[in-house]
């Protein structure tokens, strides 16, 4: 086979990986992954879990401590889509969230008995060896608000179930040509206009109107909430984010941005992907501490009549935390001290 041939039939593949994930079992992923992943393969896993080498490494750490709370735990994908980046890599981009009965701890949240979800974004960089690298961030804030748990600020958006594409249109087939090229160049474009602004001039150089729908939904992640429209995005997202790190954008130094598009989505991985100041007035209640920090955000958009009309973000937050040194599950622990810390056994009724 060919190189092409390859990564089309690893990108196949791929879709038994995730089909198998409906109702998850380690063993299967197991024996699923040791045909997909290369050996060595690098998973960039959200905090705290961290970097992990090889998959066996990461179904061990990541997807044991997932079962464990959620005994039933099922994956339900809205979006998958896969195309090339700048430098011609093959990329595969899964969205969606896993959901099941939360009946022991997970990373120390207490359960609560009762349907949990949590949000994933996960890209997977496919070579003709198989899988060689995967950035994957989890919404773990979100379980913790679902247990009541959260220690920190709350958020300035809505939270909620995250839904799937309005027009559930966003699992593409791994074998399709559809180009979207240019709807890449639509996020392009509107990603440089917003890094003008503040250091260029005022809101008006971001030209928000000729990018974004003007009944879009942006939907950020558990920790900041999902925002509608124009005036609720700035509001409720980007004013408060912008006034905490005025210099969002200049500095690039070991940033890595992978864009690729299929069809009328887009898609941008990177790890991380960002790096600027907390100062200003902080951020997600956080004091400013004039210092640097980098950021992961794993990000899909929706195009339609040539608009922005929806974009899916998750931002490894916790990780954020930790760099300026607040320890959220040691406070999460203190909050919730007299919670019962075991598992939940659920009532068993006479049918």
């Amino acid at each position: 086979m060919t190189n092409a041939a390859d990564i089309a039939s690893w990108m196949n593949g791929l879709t038994r990986w995730r089909e198998s994930q409906r109702r998850i079992n380690i063993m299967a992923l197991h024996d699923i992954a040791s045909d997909m992943f290369s050996e060595n393969a690098n998973i960039h896993m959200c905090y705290p879990f961290g970097d992990q080498h090889g998959a066996s490494a990461w179904i061990n750490s990541s997807y044991h401590a997932l079962v464990t709370a959620i005994p039933d735990a099922e994956r339900r994908d809205t979006i998958v889509i896969n195309g090339q980046d700048q430098q011609g890599n093959s990329w595969v981009g899964c969205c969606g969230y896993y959901c099941g009965t939360f009946i022991a701890p997970f990373l120390d949240i207490p359960p609560t008995g009762q349907f949990v979800h949590m949000r994933y974004h996960e890209f997977y960089r496919i070579t003709p060896n198989g899988i060689e690298e995967a950035h994957v961030i989890w919404d773990i804030v979100e379980v913790m608000k679902q247990a009541n748990a959260w220690p920190m600020a709350p958020s300035l958006g809505r939270e909620g179930l995250v839904p799937a594409p309005a027009t559930l249109d966003g699992i593409k087939p791994m074998n399709s040509e559809q180009s979207g090229d240019d709807n890449l160049e639509i996020v392009i474009r509107m990603l440089n206009n917003l890094g003008q602004h503040p250091s260029q001039g005022g809101p008006d150089v971001m030209r928000l109107p000729e990018a974004w729908h003007e009944d879009l939904t942006w939907y950020g992640p558990s920790g900041i909430g999902t925002c509608r429209g124009l005036s609720g995005f700035r509001q409720w997202h980007q004013i408060p984010f912008l006034n905490a790190m005025p210099d969002r954008g200049l500095d690039n130094e070991n940033i890595t941005l992978h864009f690729f598009a299929q069809d009328n989505y887009v898609a941008v991985t990177g790890w991380p992907n960002m790096r600027q100041t907390l100062s200003g007035d902080g951020w997600l209640g956080i004091a400013p501490t004039n210092q640097k920090i980098t950021l992961r955000s794993l990000d899909f958009w929706r195009i339609e009549d040539k608009k922005i009309k929806e974009n899916w973000v998750l931002i490894d937050l916790l990780d954020i935390y930790a760099q300026l040194g607040v320890d959220v599950f040691a406070r999460l622990k203190a909050f919730n001290t007299s919670r019962p810390t075991g598992s939940v056994v659920l009532p068993k009724e006479r049918l």
